[in-house]
């Protein structure tokens, strides 16, 4: 830093505690974390930490491992060979539970009349205009698709409406197996 070769600089995966350390020393531009409707940990402490410290927020995975996308049901059983089988949230029994959330999305989007994985993003979008979320893919048609989440808004009203519905569903399972959510530091 102090010769000049780096300008600006960033950590994953951090707790506000060392968000709050590391800036302290040298000021972070931005973090990356998961969050979505599948995974609001963060809203705790790591958002109202950023926005304090004037951080930006990359989020990964905003699609909750593509389950917010709609492609996935009740029935849905994942090879072993495909991550989400490793992971309880996905398992068949918290899946079976855990399916009202893609069945309320996909109810938004329906009424707005555009996809689950737009209703998502743009869900993500509303909440403060420093984060920003970077959807996975490797397909062509769903990078045309997630950009469409910019043309998706809320009213005060339906961001009200959601959050209520959201705290109002509980997801079952962990967001990854206990070995690599202990690598995470949370």
């Amino acid at each position: 830093m102090a010769e000049g070769k780096v300008l600006y600089w960033g950590l994953s995966e951090a707790a506000a505690g060392t968000v709050r350390r590391a800036h302290a020393i040298c000021p972070v531009t931005a973090v990356q974390s998961e969050y979505s409707m599948w995974y609001r940990r963060p809203e705790e402490e790591l958002l109202p930490t950023l926005e304090e410290l004037g951080i930006g927020f990359v989020t990964f995975s905003p699609l909750g491992k593509a389950v917010l996308t709609g492609r996935f049901n009740k029935d849905t059983k994942f090879d072993k060979t495909d991550f989400r089988s490793q992971i309880s949230r996905f398992n068949p029994e918290n899946l079976s539970s855990n399916i009202a959330l893609v069945d309320y999305v996909a109810g938004i989007a329906a009424n707005k009349n555009t996809t689950p994985a737009r209703v998502a993003l743009a869900w993500l979008l509303a909440q403060k205009p420093w984060i920003v979320p970077i959807p996975g893919t490797k397909k062509l048609e769903r990078v045309k698709e997630n950009i469409g989440a910019v043309d998706v808004t809320f009213t005060t009203e339906e961001l009200m409406n959601i959050r209520k519905k959201l705290e109002s569903i509980e997801i079952i399972g962990e967001r990854y197996p206990e070995e690599q959510e202990k690598l995470t530091g949370k």
